[in-house]
């Protein structure tokens, strides 16, 4: 049994990619997210050259944070990893993503059943076409579609999923616009989480306030590590706040 809630009402997680999360930077940052109590650690990549599982062994010698997979590729499947995200990109028409990879994984997380948590990810195009894109050979639904958003949202959760995850992509150059983030929260009844492109506190805030259960960071925290404590510290903020 998991002693930890995921994603929680108002969580921030930290995505690091085996391919960067090494050497200095991964103590570093370690460091930064058991100071400021980061809740998660996801690990996983788009296209990955290393080793998954020396990564979750190298996050559990430097800390305690539960570490969640985020599987980019079939490559990247774990058992070690506290939980599993069962990812399904249904912004996309890729067979391959929405249940293909999903047969092949069938076999082996058979046994890990209670560390699954299935995932509706959804790709929102927020600037220059992404890394998750290119791979995934899919097109991102364009920002100004909030509409076409929403109802895909309101599918994964009718299919069964059990949360819903906006994307604006790695590397992307703007987070998922805060009307999309807002619009979805008020027609889906399942956990909101929301990452790619956030780089600076106001952004956080923002989504946070539209309606996001879990905030995820990644390329803003290696270009800005100081991101992480500013995230947790408006996540404690929120968490303390009165009810009016």
């Amino acid at each position: 049994m998991k002693d930890y809630n995921f994603p929680g009402e108002k969580s921030i997680a930290l995505l690091l990619d085996p391919d960067k999360a090494r050497g200095n930077y991964l103590h570093d940052i370690l460091k930064v997210a058991a100071e400021c109590k980061t809740d998660f650690i996801l690990t996983g990549g788009s296209l990955t050259f290393s080793n998954i599982d020396e990564l979750i062994d190298a996050v559990r010698d430097l800390c305690s944070i539960p570490v969640i997979l985020f599987p980019g590729n079939l490559l990247q499947l774990s058992h070690k990893a506290d939980s599993i995200l069962l990812l399904s990109l249904i912004s996309g028409r890729n067979p391959e993503l929405l249940i293909g990879n999903h047969v092949i994984a069938a076999p082996y997380l058979k046994n890990v059943r209670d560390k699954l948590i299935s995932v509706g990810y959804i790709l929102v195009s927020c600037g220059t076409k992404t890394s998750v894109e290119y791979i995934s050979q899919t097109e991102a639904i364009p920002f100004d579609k909030p509409d076409i958003v929403i109802a895909t949202a309101l599918a994964g959760e009718m299919l069964g999923l059990q949360m819903i995850y906006l994307e604006a992509g790695s590397g992307a150059n703007n987070p998922v616009p805060v009307n999309i983030v807002r619009s979805v929260r008020e027609n889906i009844s399942v956990p909101l989480a929301v990452g790619g492109g956030i780089r600076n506190k106001r952004e956080v805030e923002e989504i946070y306030n539209a309606g996001a259960n879990l905030i995820i960071l990644g390329n803003g925290c290696e270009s800005n590590p100081s991101l992480l404590a500013e995230a947790c510290k408006i996540r404690d903020l929120l968490r303390n706040k009165p009810l009016t």
